[in-house]
């Protein structure tokens, strides 16, 4: 019997790890068939996942390389050690005049382009072979990791205080739990990312997903090989 290889695209729920889907994956499948994916979403993040099965993991690096798009509010006043709201909170602040519609719009408009970003302590990147999540969870300081990004656009779709909503399209690499704290740094007042969803991957849009209900059998006919090339591509 000939094993699947292709792509498929999941529409990962709130409280799922990118490894706990592509685990159900391998489950489905056997673990004799190679499942990956094409970047990383937090667990506390919801939206499209792309799975590479078989021969198509050899593609992963550029489907990771591919630009991306959230939608998602951040939530000032309030710092946790994660930089988002599944973290513990360590203070909150009131919020200042300067901060409305008008001030957002301008914040998100300076940061458009090429900026060095810090990667969160609770994050997947390796520090000398061991992810940063584990030695934060130990409380052990390791050395601040920084990653280049690009924002080609951030815009500001509503302001509700204390939550701003959102839309980003990003370059690969992008955190945005970091621009979050950037912002709630440049305010004064603190912030947090309250909720985050990826709604597209180059081409790809969270619309065409499946859900983390119907992976089991959506798993065994991925997309062929001949349709890995992305959409408009």
């Amino acid at each position: 019997m000939t094993q699947p290889e292709g792509l498929l695209l999941v529409d990962k729920p709130r409280g799922w790890t990118s490894h706990d889907v592509v685990a159900r994956a391998r489950r489905a499948l056997g673990r004799s068939v190679k499942v990956g994916h094409s970047g990383t979403l937090d667990p506390m993040a919801t939206g499209l996942l792309i799975l590479l099965i078989g021969r198509a993991t050899k593609a992963a690096a550029r489907y990771q390389a591919l630009p991306k798009v959230y939608t998602g509010t951040i939530r000032f006043g309030v710092e946790t050690d994660t930089g988002d709201l599944d973290g513990k909170v360590l203070k909150e602040t009131p919020l200042p005049p300067a901060l409305d519609e008008a001030g957002l719009r301008a914040a998100f408009a300076r940061h458009l382009g090429d900026c060095d970003m810090p990667v969160p302590r609770y994050s997947a990147v390796k520090h000398q072979g061991k992810p940063l999540y584990k030695y934060a969870r130990q409380g052990i300081e390791v050395p601040e990791k920084v990653r280049r990004s690009r924002i080609h656009e951030w815009t500001l779709s509503g302001w509700a205080a204390p939550e701003a909503a959102f839309r980003l399209r990003c370059g690969s690499g992008t955190y945005v739990r970091s621009l979050a704290i950037l912002l709630g740094g440049e305010f004064g007042c603190g912030a947090t990312l309250s909720t985050l969803r990826r709604e597209e991957v180059g081409g790809f849009a969270v619309g065409s997903a499946v859900s983390i209900e119907k992976l089991d059998e959506a798993v065994r006919s991925p997309l062929p090989l001949k349709a890995l090339e992305e959409p408009g591509a």
